[in-house]
């Protein structure tokens, strides 16, 4: 079923509405930017209920916006004020224009059927109209002309870029200076690694932020697994990062085993800078501590006889006892001494009768 979105403005009840899929966040945001377009202007205070979308946490002092929300009102120079909850005197307009919409625009609809929500919004256009041009009962005129007496002249004039629909996440930067976003890792300066940041993403760009000033900008990109980096945000020479660096990562491997040594190194060389590969690295030594020295070992022998060079595949050998295959075939081979078995040279010997 379709969710009905219903705005009005303070002194002329001049209504707007339109049908969305969803409450969610990206329905919500739409709907207020095509309200605005609609008003052509924009009022200096937004008095929202305490939806998700809208509020991330009620409070009657301090509530805390949606950071999408915010982002909104900060594009428009808004200011927003939700109503407290269960005040409906707080939003006593728009109260009152969802039960006018209800009577005169949804319940004509009643007994009709939509097959898309376009068409169901081009018949709420056409009544949308004629609910703003009904006359008042007891006032003179109708909301439209008391709009374009009232709050049409006091709206502030709309920005001349539209807004462009953001999330926003609370994220942590790795050792490898990147943050990662929808599986794609994007880099910020390099003193910056390990620290908490703010994630900004368009369907165009990515910004990340760190206490509200923004250290890294780039092109959204949609490939998984992939790295975005801007070399300037590289240490010189790739030197150590905030204590990782391919020497540190190939000496903890070599202290495993020569196979995982080796996969180390074929992580750190395939990818254009060593740092993009330092969490696959960090993925694969941890691995010991779950399963052991010597299983890690044996998956990085497996993963290298299959060129499988990743940390998802020596994980995945891991999790299916892959590996216990060849630990169970070199301990086969790897016979200990003992006095019952008799080498070459007893056979050579004056042994044999």
């Amino acid at each position: 079923e379709a969710q009905i979105f219903v705005a009005v403005l303070g002194a002329s009840n001049y209504t707007f509405l339109e049908a969305t899929w969803s409450q969610q966040l990206p329905d919500w945001i739409g709907s207020h930017v095509r309200a605005l377009d609609f008003y052509g202007g924009c009022s200096e205070l937004w008095v929202p209920d305490n939806l998700r979308s809208g509020v991330s946490k009620a409070s009657r002092y301090e509530p805390d916006i949606n950071p999408t929300y915010h982002d909104l009102a900060d594009h428009y120079g808004v200011a927003v004020l939700p109503a407290r909850a269960r005040k409906p005197k707080d939003k006593s307009k728009v109260e009152n224009g969802v039960l006018v919409v209800t009577r005169w625009v949804l319940a004509r609809l009643r007994h009709q059927r939509f097959f898309s929500l376009n068409e169901l919004n081009r018949e709420l256009k056409v009544l949308l109209t004629d609910l703003n041009q009904r006359p008042f009962k007891k006032l003179p005129g109708c909301r439209a002309s008391a709009f374009a007496e009232m709050d049409q002249p006091a709206l502030r004039p709309l920005p001349q870029q539209g807004y462009e629909y953001a999330e926003w996440k609370v994220a942590r930067v790795g050792v490898d200076y990147h943050v990662e976003l929808d599986g794609h890792y994007y880099s910020v300066p390099c003193q910056h690694a390990r620290v908490q940041v703010d994630v900004r993403a368009t369907t165009n760009t990515v910004e990340v932020f760190l206490r509200g000033l923004r250290i890294a900008s780039h092109a959204y990109c949609a490939f998984k697994g992939r790295h975005t980096t801007i070399d300037a945000h590289m240490p010189a020479a790739h030197r150590e990062v905030a204590g990782w660096n391919a020497e540190t990562l190939t000496s903890r491997a070599a202290a495993i085993g020569p196979r995982c040594s080796v996969l180390v190194e074929r992580l750190l060389h395939q990818r254009r800078h060593p740092q993009q590969a330092f969490r696959s690295c960090l993925g694969v030594l941890s691995l010991g501590q779950k399963y052991g020295i010597a299983r890690l070992e044996a998956a990085c022998a497996r993963a290298l006889k299959h060129n499988a060079v990743s940390w998802s595949s020596v994980q995945s050998i891991l999790k299916n006892g892959l590996d216990l295959e060849l630990l169970t075939a070199q301990r086969t081979l790897d016979l200990p001494e003992h006095e019952n078995l008799r080498g070459a040279a007893y056979y050579q010997s004056n042994h044999l009768h």
